[in-house]
């Protein structure tokens, strides 16, 4: 009886360090996203109508396109995966969360950060470089909140009571440390008053954009699915060896790509990283494997849960990877590069893969988190058909225009305008799916919002009631 008291108290304090945190983190995560879809269903209108926003300089997709893929990572999917890996920091390790105000100072630190980066990419003030357009004094800020994040995450993990290392671990550990070396890096090298100037110039932004779309964000979503998957199904994790395994050649193999095949370099550079990005069907197989054995037989119903959107992330997430790997292959990529292929694969990595996984990781976090159901549950489970249903919309046809665009542009026969023009269909039906992704989105914040406020309402009641209680007379002896 003791064993269970102490169980369940040690579980609600957890619950408590981790809530002011994890609602800073996720709620602007939720803002972010509605912004972020918003943002890029009217760069996507300027395909169908290209005069419908030339009067508004700031709205011109050249602005509007970094804006909404920033908004989507920098707003939504690295607060959302920081907030996850403290969750699963404290619950692996059956410890409340170290320094708990510090996450709160950092997730207003890194809003913040978001806000002036997406106003100064609106504005015209940006670096110009792919995933870094924003200005210095936003990056630092970013950078100074993941770092006191990453803190308080280790802080917990030093102080864990159950000294076991998981798979989780591994992925969610590196993920800390990945960070603030590839964005220090890139910031120092491309974005200060005096960058590195010649070939060596895009080669790093090259480098630092795989690193952050597919290394980093494979290293949350990976680990956050390997602590979902066993604790949902309550099976244990298939094949720990294959985890440690697909691991290691994912930081080794995935930190050497992204050089396209037909980059202007020397020659042994994308050659290199074509070899590490066939090599990379080593981790992906490998985790296939995992996942697949993992919820075989697992007696979980489909009904639109974490489950769900945890088992379609990490299938997504293998598409994505074999896209990606396709890219890296001289063969496709001489066809592939310069079309909507590239941009379909970074929107299901986004999109389909990371973002299903925190969806899913959210919806179960969240009503332990803050000791309450979700107030619209049903709204949650259709969040999942409107995800699952927008990604595919969204993706497959920009994938279709992005191969025929590619088959067309090597017809001398054919004028540009005439290839463009082939994929204004798949454009629509891409925005389609966009729409679907927004209208999700906005049940998800629903969501949060809700049971943020009803949270605020429980505790103004309760310091309420502790005021007008009176006060205890005490006993006076004669």
């Amino acid at each position: 009886m003791n064993l269970n008291d102490n169980k369940l108290s040690t579980e609600a304090e957890i619950n408590a360090s981790l809530r002011v945190s994890v609602l800073a983190l996720l709620g602007g995560a939720a803002v972010w996203l509605v912004v972020g879809l918003a943002l890029g269903i009217v760069a996507s209108l300027t395909f169908h109508k290209p005069d419908m926003f030339a009067s508004c300089s700031l709205l011109t997709y050249g602005r509007v396109a970094p804006a909404a893929n920033d908004a989507l990572l920098y707003g939504f999917c690295m607060p959302a995966g920081l907030g996850v890996i403290l969750w699963i920091f404290a619950r692996l390790g059956q410890t409340p969360l170290a320094l708990p105000i510090v996450p709160v100072v950092a997730a207003n630190l890194w809003h913040l950060g978001v806000f002036l980066g997406l106003a100064g990419i609106l504005i015209g003030e940006t670096s110009g470089h792919t995933w870094l357009e924003f200005s210095r004094a936003a990056s630092v800020l970013l950078f100074a909140a993941f770092l006191l994040i990453a803190v308080t995450a280790a802080a917990t993990f030093g102080a864990r009571r159950d000294r076991e290392l998981q798979p989780a671990h591994w992925f969610l550990f590196a993920a800390l440390l990945w960070f603030p070396w590839i964005y220090s890096t890139a910031n120092l090298l491309l974005a200060t008053n005096s960058p590195v100037r010649g070939v060596v110039q895009p080669i790093i932004g090259w480098w630092f954009t795989n690193n952050l779309i597919f290394v980093w964000l494979a290293l949350v979503g990976v680990g956050t699915a390997f602590y979902l998957l066993p604790k949902i199904s309550t099976r244990p994790l298939a094949t720990t060896g294959y985890a440690l395994f697909s691991f290691l050649t994912l930081v080794f193999f995935g930190a050497w790509c992204g050089i396209p095949a037909g980059a202007p370099v020397p020659a042994w550079l994308p050659t290199l990283s074509g070899l590490a990005g066939g090599l990379l069907l080593v981790p992906l197989v490998a985790i296939a494997i995992i996942v697949i054995q993992t919820v075989r037989g697992a007696k979980v119903a489909y009904s639109g849960g974490p489950f769900c959107f945890t088992k379609i992330g990490m299938i997504f997430f293998i598409i994505s990877g074999l896209m990606y790997v396709s890219l890296a292959c001289p063969k496709y990529s001489r066809v592939l590069e310069f079309t909507w292929f590239s941009p379909a694969q970074v929107q299901l990595q986004l999109l389909g893969f990371f973002a299903m996984i925190m969806f899913g990781a959210i919806y179960e976090l969240l009503p332990r988190v803050m000791n309450a159901p979700l107030p619209f549950p049903k709204f949650a489970k259709l969040h999942f058909f409107l995800a699952l249903a927008g990604v595919a919309l969204f993706v497959i046809p920009l994938a279709i225009a992005g191969v025929e665009q590619g088959i067309k542009l090597h017809d001398a026969n054919l004028a540009f305008a005439d290839v463009n023009a082939a994929a204004v269909l798949f454009f629509r039906i891409s925005t389609t799916g966009q729409l679907i992704l927004l209208l999700g989105a906005l049940l998800f914040a629903l969501n949060i919002f809700v049971m943020t406020i009803q949270w605020k309402i429980a505790l103004l009641k309760t310091a309420l009631a502790a005021i007008k209680a009176p006060l205890p007379v005490s006993e006076v002896k004669a």
